[in-house]
Formats: C-alpha cells, sequence, structure tokens
C-alpha cells in the first residue's frame, strides 16, 4: 500500500544509542534495568506487607536478575537459532544482549530458579516470595517493552489507525517495504501489563491469595493478553508456523491452561494464605499466629519472674495436725529482720 496513505502518530527513535563520552547508553538496557528497579521496589513493599523483613527481595535479586537475563536470552537464542547459526551467520553475535531477544519464558524459568536458591539461603518459603514477586515482574515487563520502541523491532502488522507506529525502511522485514506504520505492539503489551498488574493485586488483597495462586493468576493475565499481541506480530522466528500459530502463541495457550488448572487446584485443596513466610518458623507479622506469638514473649517474662519468686521464697509450715501452727517472732526468725 502506498506510503502516503499512512499518517504515523508514534514516531520511532532515530537512534536508540547516546554515547556519554566512551559509554554507549542504550536505549534497550535502558528499559530493562529500569524495569527491573521498579520491580524489586514494587516486590519489597509486597513482602513487608506479607510479613517479610525488608531488605529479602534484594538479596533474592542478586541471584534472580543474572540467572533471568541469562534464561531469556537462552531461550530466545534457542527459538530464533537462525539469526546466530549458520551460513554467513557468526555465533558471537548470541552474546550480544544490547541487541535485543530476551525471550520471557526463559527469563522467568530461570529467574525462579534463581528466586529459589536465594530463599533456601535466607530460609525463606518460596511459594509465597513468588506470590509476592509475581505482580512486580509484570511492571518490570511492561516497562522492558519500551526496548523494543527504542530498537524498532517486534512490531505488528501493517496499520493506519491513528496510534500506528512508524518504522523506518531499514527496520522493516522483508515484504513489508512499501508499508510505513505498523501496529505498536509493544505499546499494546505495556498497558496490558499494567493492567494485569493492577487486576493481580486486587485479587490477592481481596480473596488473600496463597499457595502459589497469585503466580497462577499473573500467568492467566499474561498469557491471555501475550496471545493475541502475538498473533499480531509479523518479525520473523524459527518454528513460526506450529499448526497455523506461531510457537509463542501455543506457548501462552499451554501456560494458561496449566495455571488455570493449578489454581482451580489449589483453590480447592490450600485455601487462604500461608501464616509463615519463613522455614524456621517466624510467623507473618500482623496475623493472629503472630499476634499470639507476641503475647507469651511480653507477658511471659514477669509470669516467668513470679515463678521465680515464688520457688526462691520458704514455704511457710502449713496446720500441724491438732492445731494452728505458733507464728513465727523476730527472735525466732532472726534471718528475715
Amino acid at each position: 500500500m502506498p506510503l502516503d496513505l499512512y499518517a504515523a502518530f508514534i514516531p520511532s527513535p532515530s537512534d536508540g544509542v547516546w554515547n556519554l563520552g566512551p559509554v554507549p547508553l542504550r536505549g534497550y538496557a535502558l528499559s530493562i534495568i529500569v524495569g527491573i528497579i521498579l520491580s524489586i521496589w514494587v516486590a519489597e513493599r509486597r513482602w513487608v506487607a506479607r510479613g517479610g523483613t525488608f531488605g529479602d527481595v534484594q538479596d533474592l535479586a542478586i541471584w534472580m536478575v543474572p540467572f533471568g537475563l541469562v534464561g531469556g536470552r537462552l531461550y530466545h537464542v534457542i527459538t530464533d537459532y537462525h539469526l546466530y547459526f549458520g551460513e554467513d551467520r557468526n555465533p558471537v553475535t548470541a552474546l550480544y544482549v544490547w541487541r535485543g531477544g530476551l525471550g520471557i519464558w526463559g527469563a522467568v524459568a530461570l529467574g525462579a530458579l534463581g528466586a529459589a536458591i536465594g530463599a533456601r539461603r535466607k530460609h525463606i518459603k518460596l511459594l509465597p516470595m513468588l506470590d509476592t514477586l509475581a505482580p512486580a515482574v509484570l511492571i518490570g515487563q511492561a516497562l522492558g517493552r519500551w526496548g523494543n520502541w527504542f530498537n524498532q523491532e517486534l512490531f505488528g502488522r501493517p496499520t493506519d489507525a491513528p496510534w500506528a507506529l512508524e518504522i523506518d525502511a531499514a527496520h522493516r522485514p522483508p515484504g513489508y517495504l512499501d508499508f510505513a506504520t505498523f501496529h505498536p505492539t509493544f505499546l499494546y503489551e505495556f498497558i496490558w501489563n499494567l493492567a494485569a498488574f493492577a487486576v493481580v493485586v486486587w485479587a490477592d488483597r481481596r480473596f488473600r491469595l496463597g499457595h502459589g495462586r497469585v503466580v497462577a493468576l499473573y500467568v492467566m493475565a499474561y498469557t491471555a493478553g501475550r496471545g493475541w499481541i502475538e498473533y499480531l506480530r509479523i518479525d520473523t522466528v524459527q518454528m513460526n508456523d506450529v499448526f497455523g500459530l506461531r510457537l509463542n502463541v501455543w506457548t501462552s495457550i499451554v501456560l494458561f491452561v496449566l495455571a488455570l488448572a493449578y489454581f482451580v487446584w489449589a483453590t480447592r485443596n490450600r485455601p487462604g494464605r500461608e501464616e509463615v513466610v519463613y522455614t524456621d518458623g517466624r510467623p507473618v507479622a500482623g496475623s493472629e499466629r503472630a499476634e499470639q506469638a507476641d503475647e507469651p514473649a511480653e507477658a511471659g517474662g514477669d509470669v516467668a519472674a513470679d515463678r521465680s519468686d515464688l520457688t526462691s521464697v520458704e514455704p511457710e509450715p502449713g496446720p500441724r495436725a491438732g492445731g494452728d501452727a505458733p507464728s513465727p517472732t523476730p527472735e525466732a526468725r532472726p534471718e528475715e529482720r
């Protein structure tokens, strides 16, 4: 379709890299970093609200972030290996993370493994922590999508909608060189993830979800949006057509069904929320169990002191058979003066 029929509403940046002296600042990396920082901040607040200790999430992030980045890159390289291996390809470019390409499911899988390692080291129960982290991950995913805007990548089919995204000719895939504007799938996913975050947080507070149900709800909310957004994309991926659908669409369908099945099972068999978030038995602050645990700590010292006083005083002799015992006199009990 002729280019002059399109009027782009959203322009793409002319350059996604800014040079601060010898140091390049890439928009893609900046989006990921800001997303990670805000995710940690949100998760930290949620963890404290659950009764956890401030700083736990930051400690786990030391494990989660590197594991997540490696997992995300591995997933991308495996599912798009034709970009890095084969004739006229340089496998070393698979290490160029700044060129884009982080598969969310690889990042989530290995990020969860990192969380499990960190949680074990800090005596934290894994499911309460994952339930805390899940909505915060949506914030990171939402902001990370702006990296696609900086790189002019992973956009959707051509469109002349008022919110269409202008893509430079150098970034248009084969077969679409005559089109100027496309569906801004990065923006669709940004909005969807923020809405999903609000829904998951509301449901968690309203129904006091626990035992992994927040994670399941997160997976369902995200995949429901990722499925139709993925369907709009026109970028080429390996295994692009599996029974008429892209691989990532099938992944979303399968994960949605599995998450729904677990949510139903957990609701029936493990209702409510954990009263303990640490494996060493520390109760959740503010819970009924914690209040019960605090009462003996406050009153127990007095009780113990009273008992100690009682056992340190020689008991008074009881009444003798045949009459009352005479009252002791100062002369008879000189040690009590």
